[in-house]
This record gives structure tokens, C-alpha cells and sequence, in this order.
């Protein structure tokens, strides 16, 4: 189709007039020609198809590392707290005045050292009429074994009735019971005396005083004065109370023969399991409300810095060793009530994984269902990686901190740390 259009001639004037106004057709641009001005008015714009396309954005780039693939030793993890092996409270056994004391309140005492000192002026006169009244017994006895002796010299010759030996047997025999009481009121006036001197009865760390010099006390079991109470330290205790799936997962371990008892513990200010010992006692049933079970633990303590009443972390080996896969905590991302790992297929797309967790053992988390040897794990930018959509795929590494070299050289990792089973 022609875009021009030739200029109708005027009314009464034929199109093929030979004058030479009109000898050949006059044209114009028609009004399409304004529509781009029109468009850029507007606000349109005008596509050029013959322009390049703009560029698409790269993939980002994430880390992926396959989940490492170790023997590990797993442990259960537990709260608990300090508790004294031994706990002692220092009540006197004689009543009193208190003269002395001799500790430091805090101090630790060993076993037998003088604590407090009572008046023993008292009981030291008791100790003498006792031992007086020993004397005498042992003269009474004296003299009724020498009448008997006297008198079975003469029952040969007649002199004596039978009756009358008799009556000197029973007062020789009286005489011996006396002795023995005296003996025995020596004895107790005796440990009186010992008692004045209230020593620890056990080696620990003391309290303080609860009694200065100068005060009266009463002896007696609980309603005796209390003066001062000792704990023992070494060793000393760890109490936590455990599930009822743990307790059932610890005794089927025991039950076949694998050894469950290893503990390590950490406090609260600690990065490492430092202090170890081994599972000493388990309570004879679990509660019903709770449904949990009492355990107790045993650890070596010789510089005496543990003490009762301390919280700490405890772990408890769970038998043997297993394979287990292990990827950075770090990586494990939280779906609502899932725990999940964003792993990379081969075309480059994200696939999240929901996946069953373990503890976390030298920095890094036991994988315990949901995840294959030969995924590739995103370890670093899971930030970048959303599922369903594609990344660059960077190959990274997966190491467990027991592997790292400690600050300033050596070669062994600190105590506590897990070590893995090559």
C-alpha cells in the first residue's frame, strides 16, 4: 500500500487537466508520522527490536562441602549441679562453754584437726571422782577375793560352813560387777574430757563459725548446737536428673555389654568438658510426675576448685562408637518445628532436606536421618540459597575443631574435647 495519497482536485476541474499546475500529482506525509511524537508526549516508549537484550544476573555463589563421614564416641546431654561426696554438720558431744576457737572460717581442715575447745574444768572433775571411785572398787575386790581365798583353806578342816563360802563368792562377784562399773564411768568420764576438744571428723572445706569463744552450747544429735558445717570435696558429686528415653537408651547399652559410664562435665564459664569422672549411682525408680530419674556422678577434684552447689553441663557416654555424618551447626536452618539442610543438586538448584539431629560433637552437628553421604551441603552464603531457585556452587570443606591445631602449637586438644576415631 502506497503511504501517500495524491490531493483530490478541486470541484469543476477534471483530474487529467494537461495544465501544468496539475500536470502531476501533488503527495503529503499522512498523520501517522506524529505518533511517535505523540507516544513520546505521552509518556510511551518506542521498543527497538533491533537492540541487544539486557544481561541476566549470575547464580549467586554458596560453599558446599559433602557431610563428613567420622567414628564417633555420642554422648547424652544433661543438667545438673555440684553436690558435696561427704557433708558434715560439727555439733558439740559435751555441753558447755566455748574457750577457743581454732580455724579459719572457709578454711580447708584434714580430718582430726581441733576446731573448738569447751571448759573442761568440769569434766576433768568428774574424770577424777570417777577415777576415784575406781580405786575403791578395785580395794572392795581386793578384799573379797582374799576372804574367799581365806575361807576355802578352811572348808578342809571344818571351820567354815558351805553356806558361809557361798556368801563370800557373791561379794567377790559384787565386787567385780562395781569394778566393772567404775571402770566403765572412768571410761565415759574419760571421752567427756576428749569431747571438750571438738575436732573435724572429716577432711574438707569448713564453713564459718557459727559459734565464737565465750558462748555456752548443749550437746545433743539435731537439737545440739550447730557449729560449723564441712563438706568434702574430693571427690565430690554431680547430680542431674535424666528422661526416661535416655535412662532406657543407657541401660539397653549397659545390658549389652558396651561401656555407658564415661561423664564430662563443664561449667557454665567453660568451653570444654574438662572435668571427667564416671556414672556412680542411679536412683531405684523413676518419678511419676516428672518422669524423669535421679543420677549421680563421681569426679576427681584434688585442687578442691569444684564446689557444691555449682551448675554444669554434663555429658554422658552413650556406649561405643557409631558412623555417623556431620555438618557445621551453623548450616542447620529451622522450618517452623523442622530442622533442615539446604543441599545443591547437580543442575545447580536448592533443595532443603529436613533432616533428624544429633548432639554436637567438636563444633560440629551429628546428622542422625535425612541426609545421605554424598549430598552436597551448603556451609557457607545459605543466606544466597533459597530453595527451588539455582546457585554457583563452590567447593568447600568440612573439618571438625579437634582437628584444628590449638593457639600456640601442640598437639593435643584441650581436655574434655571430643575426639573422633579415624
Amino acid at each position: 500500500m502506497n503511504m501517500y495519497s495524491p490531493v483530490e482536485a478541486p470541484q469543476g476541474q477534471a483530474r487529467d487537466d494537461p495544465s501544468p499546475a496539475h500536470a502531476k500529482p501533488r503527495w503529503r506525509k499522512p498523520a501517522l508520522l506524529l505518533l511517535p511524537v505523540a507516544a513520546v508526549a505521552l509518556g510511551y516508549t518506542l521498543i527497538d527490536r533491533d537492540a541487544p537484550a539486557a544481561a541476566a544476573p549470575p547464580p549467586p555463589a554458596v560453599t558446599v562441602a559433602q557431610p563428613l563421614l567420622r567414628e564417633v564416641n555420642e554422648w547424652d546431654d544433661y543438667v545438673g549441679r555440684f553436690e558435696a561426696s561427704r557433708s558434715v554438720e560439727v555439733r558439740p558431744r559435751v555441753s558447755g562453754a566455748v574457750t577457743a576457737v581454732h580455724f579459719t572460717d572457709g578454711a580447708i581442715v584434714r580430718k582430726g584437726q581441733l576446731l573448738f575447745t569447751i571448759d573442761s574444768r568440769p569434766f576433768a572433775a568428774s574424770l577424777a571422782e570417777a577415777r576415784a571411785g575406781l580405786a575403791s572398787a578395785q580395794s572392795d575386790v581386793a578384799l573379797a577375793r582374799a576372804n574367799l581365798d581365806r575361807a576355802n583353806r578352811l572348808v578342809a578342816d571344818d571351820a567354815v560352813s558351805k553356806s558361809d563360802v557361798d556368801q563370800l563368792n557373791a561379794r567377790l562377784r559384787a565386787a567385780t560387777a562395781s569394778l566393772a562399773a567404775a571402770q566403765a564411768r572412768v571410761r565415759s568420764r574419760a571421752l567427756d574430757m576428749e569431747f571438750t576438744q571438738v575436732r573435724a571428723p572429716i577432711a574438707g572445706r569448713i564453713s564459718d563459725r557459727r559459734i565464737d569463744a565465750g558462748n555456752l552450747v548443749a550437746a545433743g544429735d539435731s537439737n545440739g548446737t550447730l557449729l560449723t558445717t564441712i563438706n568434702a570435696l574430693d571427690p565430690i558429686y554431680f547430680t542431674f536428673d535424666g528422661s526416661e528415653a535416655l535412662f532406657l537408651k543407657t541401660r539397653r547399652a549397659a545390658a549389652s555389654g558396651a561401656d555407658v559410664t564415661p561423664v564430662e562435665v563443664k561449667l557454665q564459664d567453660e568451653g570444654d568438658y574438662r572435668w571427667k569422672g564416671r556414672l556412680d549411682f542411679t536412683d531405684n525408680g523413676l518419678d511419676p510426675k516428672s518422669g524423669t530419674i535421679r543420677g549421680r556422678a563421681v569426679l576427681a577434684n584434688p585442687g578442691l576448685f569444684l564446689t557444691p552447689g555449682l551448675f554444669g553441663n554434663m555429658r554422658l557416654g552413650s556406649g561405643g562408637t557409631t558412623r555417623a555424618l556431620l555438618v557445621p551447626d551453623s548450616a542447620v536452618q529451622t522450618d517452623q518445628a523442622r530442622k533442615t539442610l539446604l543441599t545443591v543438586a547437580q543442575d545447580g538448584s536448592v533443595v532443603a532436606k529436613p533432616v533428624q539431629l544429633g548432639p554436637v560433637l567438636g563444633g560440629l552437628r551429628v546428622i542422625r536421618a535425612g541426609l545421605s553421604p554424598n549430598d552436597r551441603v551448603v556451609i557457607s552464603g545459605t543466606q544466597m540459597a533459597m530453595p527451588g531457585t539455582k546457585v554457583t556452587a563452590k567447593p568447600g570443606r568440612i573439618a571438625p575443631t579437634a582437628d584444628a591445631a590449638p593457639p600456640g602449637g601442640g598437639a593435643a586438644p584441650v581436655a574434655g574435647e571430643v575426639t573422633f576415631a579415624r
